[in-house]
């Protein structure tokens, strides 16, 4: 455990995003405090990591001390005032940025003022949650990848007002968790988003005009490019209304046609027809063995 200066960790929300952050932080070493509105939903996530240490146990990458140990640094909690003497507090509750204002302008007053503050938004403007608190230099984004305990990635974003101290201590940290950081600055999407949603809203596009069908472009692109999943498989596997909704931040930000969700994307998201988490998407999951491609 070496993040410089980091040594108690803060996590808000226990969901999927949250739940993986604070396995892998409590698991590097770090005691690990994640909050959330109700105990419901701290028993659902905290069961959550329980299975997925259970997991890693099976495997054999992790011993039963460890899995143990990892547990025993976990604390629970309903109420900022537990998250006070956090050293840096990761931010991943729901996409809504009023909410993360309301949440931020709170652990503001309560936190202390050495402490950085994170977000793990994958599309939000990270300078505008910055604007609800007084530490504009402490404030940055750690953007996750699911599942948090396997990819490595982690997007560390810097504001115009970062300073370069706390980016050097967030690096330092992502890296003491196992992870590989690579810097960015705060433009909506970052790296990956920023190429992957054109690609991926491309595809829809290709099959709109006829250039193909799902089941061709996606084994053209795994078999011409190498990629591990075609662009349809992984927009089912990511969900269809998350790849739309970052869709549309992204092309509010920067207003370019690449940006913008196809209809087709569109009528199959209002369509209730999420990908593979409702059993339909560009493909049918009726028999998760074989998806048929609907397209």
């Amino acid at each position: 455990m070496s993040g410089q200066g980091i040594r108690k960790v803060g996590v808000l929300g226990c969901g999927l995003m949250g739940c993986g952050i604070a396995q892998v932080t409590a698991a590097a070493g770090y005691p690990t405090t994640v909050k959330e509105v109700s105990d419901e939903l701290l028993k659902k996530g905290m069961a959550g990591i329980e299975k997925s240490l259970g997991k890693f146990l099976e495997k054999g990458t992790l011993t039963a001390q460890q899995r143990t140990e990892t547990l025993g640094r976990l604390k629970t909690t309903t109420s900022f005032d537990e998250l006070a003497d956090c050293d840096i507090i990761i931010e991943a509750i729901t996409e809504n940025l009023e909410t993360k204002h309301e949440t931020f302008a709170a652990l503001d007053k309560i936190v202390k003022p050495a402490a950085i503050f994170a977000s793990n938004t994958s599309s939000l403007v990270i300078t505008e949650m910055m604007t609800a608190t007084k530490r504009v230099d402490r404030f940055i984004g750690m953007h996750f990848f699911n599942p948090v305990p396997l990819m490595k990635l982690v997007e560390v974003v810097s504001t115009i007002t970062t300073s370069s101290d706390v980016m050097d201590q967030a690096m330092k940290f992502a890296t003491s968790l196992g992870k590989v950081p690579i810097r960015t600055s705060d433009r909506s999407g970052f790296i990956v988003n920023r190429l992957l949603v054109p690609y991926l809203l491309d595809a829809v596009r290709a099959l709109e005009e006829g250039v193909g069908s799902v089941d061709d472009i996606d084994k053209g692109m795994k078999l011409g490019c190498g990629y591990p999943m075609g662009p349809f498989t992984l927009l089912d596997f990511v969900g269809l209304e998350t790849t739309y909704y970052i869709a549309n931040i992204m092309f509010e930000e920067f207003r370019e046609k690449r940006f913008a969700p196809p209809p087709l994307l569109k009528r199959l998201v209002l369509a209730g027809h999420h990908g593979k988490k409702t059993g339909r998407g560009f493909y049918d999951y009726s028999d998760p063995a074989n998806p048929k491609p609907l397209f």
